[in-house]
């Protein structure tokens, strides 16, 4: 900054701190001092893509007659795969199923079927805990719009449950192959790309969940996102990849995860493990003085100044620098909003 300000005062007379008439003291352009917002940003490395790879595990049993393709897609009650020719479809929730829902039973894994029920037009009872007579009657349509007998009950060799869609990656089992209970069946990761970084802890206290950042693409282009997860535990690096720059050498990390805004998922392409640069806001001040950096004089007496022009006459005005970013600078001291300022050419 020392530089670039001397460059300034010797480019339009800045040494005197008298005010003058003259034209030529009077800078080769001005611009107005300004109230703006100064955010400044730090680049760290990231990797765009669809996650590990995780198991889809089943206590189907009988023989694999039918698996989706690769890439496919599964959501809320499509089908799986397929054992001995029945389907075994997709439950949305957290729980997965570990025993006979019949009438009676009660818990957490009876609310999640009652919901995905109801997500897939089924009605007639009540969403709540309780598995009563009416979801066993909702059960029943739902067995015979399947194909598969009408049992009015659900056990877990009868559904695979995740918490969304999936996307498949990989089959863990074949056609033809017998399964046997609790065995993953597929490989999976979530449907929507997201941005994954391993950033260094000491850098942890830059990253909050909901804010606000840029990730540049591949291809340059920028796309907006917001900080989703952020880890809570430190842990040592990736080695088997090796971190880029100065997210690498053996620090601690802490795993962030940034989600991709819904207007920009559809320039992404079918990225998957690409690396990409995320820039998050290290430090931002609002509604503060602004000029450019190359308003500023350095002085003789040591500091800055600017050069205020009022009609004819220049003045140099001592100010106090703050923050600087995307070329400006914050400043304040006998200076308003408004005020016109010299700059070079």
């Amino acid at each position: 900054m020392l530089t670039t300000a001397g460059v300034a005062a010797l480019g339009f007379g800045g040494g005197s701190d008298k005010s003058a008439a003259a034209d030529d003291d009077r800078p080769p352009a001005t611009t107005e001092v300004s109230t703006t917002d100064l955010v400044e940003r730090q680049t760290v490395d990231a990797t765009l893509g669809y996650g590990a790879p995780q198991p889809l595990h089943s206590s189907a049993t009988g023989t694999v007659t039918w698996l989706p393709k690769l890439g496919s897609e599964i959501g809320l009650g499509d089908t799986a795969f397929k054992a001995d020719g029945r389907p075994i479809p997709l439950l949305y929730g957290d729980t997965p199923l570990y025993r006979e829902l019949k009438p009676g039973v009660q818990g957490e894994d009876a609310a999640e079927l009652e919901r995905s029920l109801a997500r897939l037009g089924y009605a007639g009872f009540m969403v709540d805990k309780e598995y009563t007579a009416q979801t066993a009657a909702a059960v029943r349509r739902w067995q015979r719009d399947l194909g598969v007998p009408r049992t009015g009950t659900i056990t877990p060799r009868d559904a695979v449950v995740n918490d969304g869609r999936i996307r498949v990656t990989g089959h863990e089992v074949t056609k033809g192959q017998q399964l046997t209970s609790d065995m993953g069946v597929l490989t999976f990761t979530d449907t929507v790309q997201f941005v994954s970084i391993d950033l260094d802890a000491k850098k942890q206290k830059l990253v909050h969940k909901g804010d606000k950042v840029s990730v540049v693409l591949p291809d340059g282009s920028r796309a907006e996102a917001v900080i989703s997860v952020v880890g809570k535990v430190a842990s040592p690096p990736d080695q088997s990849g090796g971190e880029q720059g100065d997210q690498g050498g053996g620090k601690s990390v802490i795993k962030v995860t940034v989600k991709i805004s819904k207007k920009d998922r559809a320039r992404l392409g079918s990225f998957d493990g690409a690396p990409v640069d995320v820039e998050i806001i290290s430090q931002e001040k609002k509604g503060v003085l602004t000029v450019p950096v190359s308003a500023l004089l350095a002085l003789s007496e040591g500091g800055y100044g600017v050069q205020v022009v009022d009609g004819t006459t220049t003045r140099i005005v001592a100010v106090r620098t703050g923050m600087f970013a995307d070329g400006k600078v914050e400043i304040t001291g006998e200076i308003k909003a408004g005020d016109k300022v010299g700059i070079p050419k």
